[in-house]
Formats: C-alpha cells, sequence, structure tokens
C-alpha cells in the first residue's frame, strides 16, 4: 500500500529528532566558567599596569635591563587578557630575536648549553600568541623541544624534557614545571608524544599533589611515590593539572582530577593558597597559579575564592595611598600591600611586583594555559579603569614584615636565565631526533577545558524545533495541494 505524504513526512521527522537527540547524549554539554565581571576588569587593570613596565619590549630584571623569563611571563599575561596589544607584538619580537639569550648561557660565554625548560617555554609562548613555532626567530622550536626529550633508553626519564648540558654547565636542572611547559607547547603545535604526558604524571604522588623535582638526592627518582619523602608543591601541582587538561593522552583527566582535587584541599581560608619552601605562606604567585587551574578544572566556586584573595591584593587609585600611581598591580602579599599603600613601591622591590602581577592576574582572568590564545579574553565590564577594588581595600596588618622577594618567576625554571643585552648569535643547526608517537590532537588539543567551549544543548533544541516548523508546513503546504 502507498505510504501517505504525511506519514513520509512523520517518519522523516521521528528519524531527524532521533538522530538529533543522539547528537546530544553523546555531547558533552560542557558548562563555561566565566570570571565575574569585577575580577575580569581587575585583570586587564593588572595587565595594563604591567604592560606600562615594558620598556621597547622587555622587562627589566632585578640585575640586568632584560629579563627574558619575566617577559615572557609577561606577554602570556597580555595574551590572556588582551590588554596592550602593540607591546605585546613588540615583545614577542624581542623575544623571538633573543631565542638564545633565554634558552642558553652564550651570553655569558658558555657554549654548548641548552635549557630544555626554556626552550619548552618558549615553544609554547609562541604558540599562545600566534607565532610560528617552527620558525620564530628562525629556531624550529618544536623540533627543538622533541630533540630534548629523553629516549627509550632512559628507562623511567623516557619522555622527561631535559636540557643540553656541558661539564662547565653541570647537571641537567629540569624539573616539573618544565616538563609541564613541554607538555603544553607541543600539545599546542601538533601534539604531545604519550611519554612526555607519562613522565609528567609520574611526578604526581599518591596524595595527588606533585613535586617540583623529579630528582632525588642528585639523582633522578622513578616516581613522586618512590621519593618517599617529596615535597608536593601547589604551584608545580597547578602547572601540571593545566598542562594535563591540553592533552588527550591516556590517563591525563584522571590525574588532572587529582591533581585538582589536592589543589582545593590545600586552599586557605581566605581563598588564597602558598607554595613550598621559601614561598610556603601565602601569595599571590601561588594563589594566582592555583586559581587559574582550578578554573581550568571547572572548580568554579574555589576559582572564584583564589580571584577574591588577589582581587584584595590590588592597588587601585581609591585605595593605593602612596602607591595610587601604580593602580592595577598586585602585591606578593600582604605585607608588600601594607607597606605600598605607606610608602609607595619603592624601587627594590618593584621587580617583585612585576613578577607577582604576571603571575596573580592568571588567576583573576581564570583562562586556563592551555586556552590562552584560542579563546577570546573576555573584555569584562565596566571598562578596565583601576578606580576601585572589587573587594574594598585590603586590611592592613598591624605589624610590618619584610616581604620576601621570589626567587624566580613561578613559571621559569630555578636554573639562571637573565642573561646579559646584546644580539643573539645566529641559530645553528642542532640536531633532532624522530618525533615520537603522538597521541594527542592537533594544536588547541581538545577542548574538554570547563572553562571553554558552549554548550550545544540550546542549538540542538532550536534545531528541533524549526525542523518540526517546517515539517508542519511542509505537511499544511500539502494538505493545501490536495
Amino acid at each position: 500500500m502507498p505510504t501517505s505524504p504525511l506519514r513520509r513526512v512523520g517518519a522523516g521527522l521521528g528519524v531527524a529528532t532521533a538522530t538529533a537527540l543522539a547528537i546530544v547524549a553523546a555531547t558533552p554539554l560542557i558548562v563555561t566558567a566565566a570570571p565575574s565581571p569585577a575580577h575580569t576588569a581587575a585583570a586587564r587593570d593588572a595587565a595594563t599596569w604591567l604592560a606600562g613596565e615594558y620598556t621597547d619590549g622587555v622587562l627589566p630584571g632585578p640585575f640586568s635591563p632584560q629579563d627574558w623569563g619575566l617577559s615572557i611571563d609577561g606577554v602570556i599575561a597580555l595574551a590572556a587578557t588582551g590588554v596592550a596589544g602593540p607591546t605585546r607584538q613588540a615583545a614577542t619580537a624581542q623575544i623571538a630575536t633573543h631565542v638564545r639569550s633565554y634558552n642558553s648561557y652564550d651570553d655569558w660565554g658558555i657554549e654548548g648549553f641548552t635549557d630544555g625548560g626554556a626552550t619548552a617555554k618558549l615553544l609554547y609562548v609562541a604558540a599562545a600568541v600566534g607565532a610560528d613555532p617552527t620558525d620564530f626567530g628562525g629556531w624550529d622550536l618544536r623540533a627543538e623541544t622533541v630533540a630534548l626529550l629523553s629516549g627509550a633508553d632512559t628507562g623511567h626519564q623516557h619522555g622527561r624534557i631535559t636540557s643540553r648540558t656541558t661539564e662547565e654547565t653541570g647537571p641537567d636542572p629540569s624539573n616539573t614545571f618544565d616538563q609541564s611547559f613541554a607538555v603544553l607547547g607541543l600539545a599546542r603545535s601538533g601534539g604531545t608524544p604519550q611519554e612526555t604526558v607519562d613522565f609528567l604524571i609520574r611526578q604526581q604522588c599518591t596524595a595527588g599533589g606533585f613535586r617540583l623535582y623529579p630528582d632525588a638526592d642528585g639523582v633522578p627518582s622513578p616516581s613522586c611515590d618512590d621519593q618517599g619523602n617529596a615535597t608536593l608543591d601547589v604551584d608545580s601541582t597547578a602547572m601540571a593539572v593545566q598542562a594535563l587538561l591540553a592533552t588527550e593522552a591516556a590517563g591525563a583527566d584522571e590525574a588532572a582530577r587529582r591533581g585538582a582535587d589536592w589543589l582545593v584541599a590545600q586552599q586557605r581560608a581566605d581563598g588564597s593558597f602558598g607554595g613550598s619552601g621559601p614561598t610556603s605562606g601565602a601569595n599571590s604567585n601561588s594563589t594566582g597559579l592555583a586559581g587559574q587551574a582550578l578554573a581550568a578544572a571547572g572548580r568554579e566556586a574555589e576559582a572564584a575564592r583564589a580571584a577574591e584573595a588577589l582581587a584584595a591584593l590590588q592597588l587601585t587609585t581609591a585605595t593605593g595611598g602612596a602607591a595610587a600611581a601604580d593602580a592595577g598591580a598586585i602585591a606578593y602579599n600582604t605585607d608588600a600591600v601594607t607597606e605600598a599603600v605607606r610608602d609607595g613601591i619603592i624601587e627594590s622591590f618593584r621587580d617583585q611586583w612585576r613578577r607577582a602581577t604576571a603571575q596573580a592576574l592568571l588567576g583573576l582572568a581564570q583562562i586556563s594555559l592551555g586556552r590562552i590564545g584560542l579563546d577570546v579574553p573576555p573584555s569584562g565590564e565596566p571598562t578596565p579603569s583601576a578606580t576601585g577594588s572589587p573587594t574594598g581595600s585590603p586590611t592592613p596588618t598591624p605589624t610590618l614584615t619584610a616581604s620576601p622577594t621570589p626567587t624566580a618567576s613561578p613559571t621559569d625554571s630555578p636554573s639562571p636565565s637573565a642573561s646579559p643585552s646584546g644580539t643573539a648569535p645566529t641559530p645553528t643547526a642542532t640536531a633532532t631526533t624522530p618525533a615520537p608517537s603522538v597521541t594527542s590532537p592537533a594544536a588547541g588539543g581538545s577542548g574538554r577545558l570547563p572553562t571553554t567551549g558552549v554548550a550545544i544543548g540550546g542549538y540542538v533544541l532550536t534545531a528541533l524545533l524549526l525542523l518540526g516548523g517546517g515539517a508542519a508546513l511542509l505537511v499544511v503546504g500539502r494538505r493545501r495541494t490536495t
């Protein structure tokens, strides 16, 4: 018996509806976790202040007019907020011109050394700002990074980012920060080898936190649990969580979840975090990284609490006192902000403020390292003005104590990176090893991060309504024709 047009339309509609519902069921509905408008504006205020600290595309260090590691941190911060495009471009051009000033000791007259962590960080920043990682200042940074990964013949060190050392430079200084940048940089430039992710995961103890140094007593240690007395570090864990969320390698999701759980357990009552060793006190560097990682892992409430703690350390024109002209800058800790409000930011402490601001504002912006340069930075309302604090004036502490200055930027390798000024040497060919098998997708990662993406349920529902409406019109049209 012939099928009526109405039944054919109904059958087609049923199939289309079932297909659409199957798509909805199979597609994870990503909940977008965005910072509050006040915190977004605070992040942009901080970035605007930091941009004003650049001179000819470079941030100075405590002992030299060029600190390349800090300059890179600043570029990451500016890219995360979308602030000061011309400054960011000038800084990127300077960094590209001085690759060897950052990842070697050439400027110090010590040849033959290549810092693995610095190379991986250069790879990451090139990808994050939209430059070509395979031709950054004449260097193929992806090939350079891959060449510095330990091979299969190194046993439990397989996949570790290492430095090319000499007798004069001493042992390899690479650590978990370096490994995280290797995972991030490779993920953003084509894909991360599984063994590189595996090595990072082995730096995680059963408790969930990551150790800073993969070595114990001067020799490579197989894993965090094997070390026994490993010190778990908030900053290293925050970096590792973000790196693992940027790749689809096996085991990455579970390790990132456990790392985020551990970070939540370390958060203090006021929302702040401390690092380990000399940075164990509550500070904005650790809080910024941890807040950024928690936002990436979908821990919105904890990320918001971290942002509140950071906002309380930010100078504004209304609360900055003697430091009102530096509105937007973020202090390392409460002692530092109290001293600045009273005396202004004195020159000998200005380096500390630059380092603190570059890291802290990432916890206000709440955009993961895996997504900087891929997602459009939130603009925030109102327009950045640094005229008021989202959380009010920080309470001054009655007893003033010296604020410990971080010895290095948290995103830097502890190894020396500052170098004298000068023109970078002409790049020479570096031997590379065949690229290991890649298990991650192309640049940009998986898009699984809870802080990114768009929930598609509404779009699918709209499609179903349009489909249903179209079918109804078709039926009415056929009836009129009949």
